[in-house]
């Protein structure tokens, strides 16, 4: 059974310590060996520029480009995902495929010339925002609750232009509901969970789920622990609630996983790589039926991206 991981943070560590490697287990969560020994098929790779380096702009995200294309893509392993013919090629092959997202769009500084270059380079995928707010909208940080700019509401209609997916991922419930109302396609959350289950406010409320599943969309749940459960520790069984809870809403066709691997550092016990997928799988099968645990791990995802890409 193949799997599709829909966000980590391999490129952000790179960024920081330019030494590591895709092979690299002491540094990286994620890395080739892991994701070959849990037949991961394609990973998503985020470009995310931390807060104290926005001020070099465009820069350090083409270092980041940079960092991805010498790390990553250069492997005979690794096929990269620009095009539908690209993902009929992952299924034919045995390369794993790598779909770069950037999360976070302050490095743009509101200059599409830049985003259409990214596009070009391979990107396919933006977050508008992190946490707080940008040019472009406000993330769920941001103790004012603001939505998008003139220019956010513009960048939208440029990426569904290019044919870059809109990740509504740390968007303010308010930004959340323009892009909704504004949006032509389909857009996802990479990397949330489920507000009624765990009170986090990167999680997702009722309504916003439904909305997603509405338009089409997908839904990351994602291993950070404390979007989980208040638990400690948080175990992959705790994981199921919100599983459940999205099935409820009628979105077993919609439900997908973005581990957020390198992005965290605490692990919800037997998932602290995604080596340790087989220990999701392992779970699930012993609770849900096969054909839904295929969709969750794999073909919800594949189907969202070819049908958008």
């Amino acid at each position: 059974m193949f799997i599709i991981d829909g966000h980590c943070d391999v490129i952000s560590k790179l960024l920081k310590n330019q030494q590591a490697d895709f092979y690299d287990s002491s540094v990286l969560d994620v890395t080739l060996p892991r994701l070959q020994a849990a037949n991961i098929k394609l990973q998503c790779f985020a470009i995310y520029i931390p807060r104290e380096w926005i001020a070099t702009g465009f820069q350090s995200i083409l270092k980041s480009v940079d960092l991805y294309e010498q790390h990553i893509l250069n492997n005979q392993h690794i096929l990269p995902i620009r095009t539908r013919a690209d993902m009929d090629s992952l299924l034919t092959g045995s390369q794993i495929g790598a779909l770069l997202t950037l999360e976070g769009v302050d490095g743009l500084m509101g200059d599409f010339m830049y985003l259409r270059t990214l596009h070009r380079l391979g990107l396919r995928a933006v977050g508008l925002t992190w946490n707080h707010a940008n040019w472009a909208a406000d993330g769920v940080g941001e103790p004012r609750g603001g939505g998008l700019t003139i220019i956010g509401r513009q960048l939208v209609k440029e990426c569904e232009k290019l044919g870059i997916l809109i990740d509504v991922s740390h968007l303010s419930e308010a930004g959340f509901w323009e892009v909704a109302a504004m949006a032509k396609r389909p857009f996802y959350v990479s990397h949330s969970n489920v507000f009624d289950i765990c009170q986090h406010p990167r999680n997702l409320k009722k309504d916003q789920i439904l909305e997603i599943i509405r338009v089409g969309g997908c839904i990351g749940l994602t291993f950070v622990p404390f979007f989980v459960s208040k638990n400690n520790p948080v175990i992959i069984e705790d994981l199921l609630r919100h599983i459940d809870y999205i099935c409820e809403c009628g979105g077993t066709d919609h439900l997908t996983f973005g581990s957020d691997f390198d992005g965290i550092d605490e692990w919800i016990v037997g998932l602290e790589h995604p080596g340790q997928y087989v220990n999701l799988k392992h779970i699930l099968l012993q609770r849900y039926d096969e054909i839904e645990v295929e969709k969750w791990l794999f073909k919800n995802w594949f189907r969202f991206i070819y049908q958008n890409i």
